[in-house]
């Protein structure tokens, strides 16, 4: 048995060896290491850092890039400076950004030089690269809406009866049939009718057979207000002067249509009374539609009366139709957060009925401008890139400055010049090629320096 005193002096030794056995035996990167360039993210190799982390957008942990030797290098204050070369406050290069290679920073001026890498045509191919052209085109915004047609109230026409009496005939018996302009939609027998007619017929010939110009102002009196009467009772004035013409009165009234349109409801049957104030029958002129359509606030401040939108229908996938823009409601849905505006449509051929969903699109010119392709543009964070091909496999990324969206291209502001052929597919396939080729440059590049330090040695 050893005494306790044994163990209480050899357990605090075993611990201080452990801890410098595993302090001797870490050989990963610290954030002093002096061989560390910079901090970057494996998936967003934008992002430099002077310490280690987490990367700031897709929080994985951040990997250190170490150091280069020979001109691309960035000397460290302790080691000696060959001749000829700057310190790096001023103007010292600064090492390739990882997964873009060639891509580089001056210490002047901090803007981004580019450099072309080599993708084979035959490569290009197998992963599907497809190319277009910086091209000069006209620029359009585009509004969309829905809407539901409704018929033009002030275009509708209630006939109601006037006298009391009878339907004694129906010219139209149910709703959908379309009538024209003057045609006969339903005859009334009314005994008060005949009566007036008669009262007029009479006026009339007392007129006729007055002798002197003060015996024909009594009758001239009555007989505008036996029109007026038969007026108010729905006779029309070419009814009347067919009355004046004829001087034959008659018991029965066929109300006309105003205008060619359709029926809508035909409330009343025939041979049934009908009294004062009763609806007869509901004419639609359909010539002109309404679509109230919802916009939302922020679109509100590109509407104005007298727009022209073009308009499309699931049950005439191959027409357009013209409509304008009529009114705009100044209330706001509090809920939505929208303000209908009404489109008026004409529709001579009655193709567009109440009821039918439509789609109402604006289209409004923004100008002209170099414009690429969205499909050629890959976003790294915060920078935006495209490849440029040179030909004959050669391609270069290039930064560029992007304006608004409009509907499959871009507006492009910098970066670019006009009729350059760029790569509009594939972009993810061409930048993992790249990587690869940077990653395997750099790796041929630090073979020899291995080789070199270990001649070296004893």
């Amino acid at each position: 048995m050893r005494p306790r005193n044994f163990f209480n002096k050899i357990i605090p030794l075993v611990a201080v060896l452990s801890l410098l056995g595993m302090a001797s035996c870490s050989k990963g990167p610290t954030a002093k290491d002096s061989n560390i360039d910079y901090w970057t993210c494996t998936m967003h190799p934008s992002v430099h850092a002077k310490d280690p982390g987490k990367c700031p957008i897709c929080s994985m942990d951040l990997v250190p890039v170490m150091k280069r030797s020979g001109s691309e290098a960035t000397p460290s204050a302790s080691s000696p400076k060959p001749e000829g070369t700057k310190d790096n406050k001023g103007g010292g290069s600064m090492p390739d950004m990882p997964g873009m290679p060639g891509m580089k920073q001056g210490g002047q001026t901090n803007a981004p030089e580019t450099s072309e890498f080599v993708v084979p045509v035959e490569r290009q191919q197998q992963i599907g690269v497809t190319y277009a052209k910086v091209e000069r085109k006209p620029l359009e915004h585009t509004i969309r809406s829905v809407g539901a047609i409704v018929p033009d109230r002030g275009r509708n026409s209630q006939f109601v009866s006037r006298v009391d009496g009878y339907v004694q005939k129906l010219h139209v018996t149910s709703p959908g049939e379309i009538v024209e302009k003057d045609a006969p939609l339903l005859s009334i027998y009314s005994p008060d009718l005949l009566t007036t007619e008669r009262e007029f017929v009479e006026l009339l010939r007392m007129r006729d057979e007055a002798k002197s110009k003060e015996a024909r102002e009594t009758p001239a009196r009555l007989i505008e207000s036996a029109k007026r009467r038969l007026q108010l009772w729905n006779v029309t004035p070419e009814q009347i002067a067919e009355l004046q013409r004829t001087r034959q009165a008659t018991d029965t009234i066929t109300l006309l249509s105003p205008f060619r349109g359709v029926v809508q409801s035909v409330p009343v049957e025939q041979g049934k009374s009908v009294k004062v104030g009763d609806m007869l029958v509901e004419v639609a002129d359909l010539s002109v539609v309404w679509v109230w359509a919802d916009f939302y606030e922020n679109e509100l401040s590109m509407l104005q009366a007298g727009q022209k939108l073009a308009i499309t229908a699931k049950s005439y996938p191959n027409e357009k139709f013209e409509g304008t823009i009529s009114l705009i409601n100044p209330f706001i849905d509090e809920t939505k957060r929208t303000a209908k505006a009404r489109i008026d449509i004409p529709n001579a051929d009655f193709k567009l009925r109440p009821g039918m969903y439509v789609n109402a699109k604006l289209t409004m010119n923004m100008g002209e401008a170099l414009t690429v392709p969205v499909s050629a543009v890959m976003p790294t964070g915060t920078r935006n890139v495209v490849f440029v091909d040179k030909g004959g496999g050669k391609l270069e990324p290039r930064i560029v400055q992007l304006g608004a969206k409009y509907g499959d291209i871009y507006e492009l502001q910098s970066g670019l010049q006009e009729n350059e052929r760029v790569i509009a597919s594939a972009n993810f396939l061409i930048d993992a090629e790249s990587k690869v080729q940077g990653a395997l440059k750099d790796f041929e590049q630090e073979k020899p320096e291995e080789g070199a330090t270990s001649q070296a040695k004893p």
